[in-house]
């Protein structure tokens, strides 16, 4: 199987190793990153694959993603992965929240993944597979949630779940499903080196998840080894 797939935060970690796993497998990939000239592992993935493609985007510019989605518009896509985030200042504990770092976090986070799939709906409507994945964390999840803290992020993750059901929902009768995505804890600059699990083993384990995707799947929300999470 393949196709084209367009992925946000390609820089680096999960974004990295997403592109350099499906353009592997033949697939043509959009890769976008704030500063592509920056981006020399990524640079060198282009060098020696070209069914790749860089193109800079920062996700909370929106005039910048409407050009790229203008610039794209005769391109199908088959899967959008919108994995740019920002996680913001760590060890921030109340009583000392900062309201426009959060506001960033929000915007990153929540915001900007449904205006990159505002974006790129003509390029997914006119796609076969028409599959978005959406990088949550299992932080988000209200459930799961029994150590409290973590007010910024965790607030960023639970509002793109919400923003997933209902895209997924809203785009049900265009065939387009789509899925809130957790990678694990994974050894990235986010994640740091006590992380449990590989970069190469949680974007493999979200490859299947988002290739074995349909409409029985959208609107939920997934680990990377393909188990649900309670929202």
């Amino acid at each position: 199987m393949s196709g084209t797939i367009l992925i946000t935060g390609c820089n680096r970690g999960i974004g990295l190793e997403m592109a350099r796993q499906f353009a592997k497998d033949g697939w043509k990939v959009i890769a976008t990153c704030r500063n592509p000239s920056a981006a020399w592992e990524l640079s060198e993935l282009a060098e020696a694959h070209n069914n790749l493609e860089i193109h800079p985007l920062d996700v909370t510019d929106y005039g910048q993603l409407a050009d790229l989605a203008h610039s794209l518009r005769d391109c199908p896509v088959d899967v959008l992965v919108s994995n740019a985030g920002y996680y913001g200042p760590k060890g921030v504990a109340l009583g000392s929240l900062d309201v426009e770092e959060w506001l960033k976090v929000l915007e990153a986070n929540t915001i900007a993944p449904c205006k990159l799939v505002e974006a790129f709906l003509p390029n997914l409507a006119a796609g076969s597979q028409k599959v978005i994945g959406v990088l949550s964390s299992k932080v988000g999840s209200i459930e799961d949630n029994t150590s409290g803290g973590g007010y910024l992020y965790r607030s960023s993750k639970t509002a793109v779940n919400q923003v997933v059901k209902s895209l997924a929902i809203d785009l049900a009768d265009q065939g387009i499903t789509v899925l809130a995505l957790h990678p694990g804890w994974v050894k990235t600059d986010m994640g740091g080196p006590n992380a449990l699990i590989s970069v190469k083993d949680s974007v493999k384990g979200l490859r299947q998840v988002l290739l074995e995707a349909d409409e029985r799947n959208s609107g939920h929300f997934y680990n990377y080894d393909g188990s649900p999470i309670p929202w």
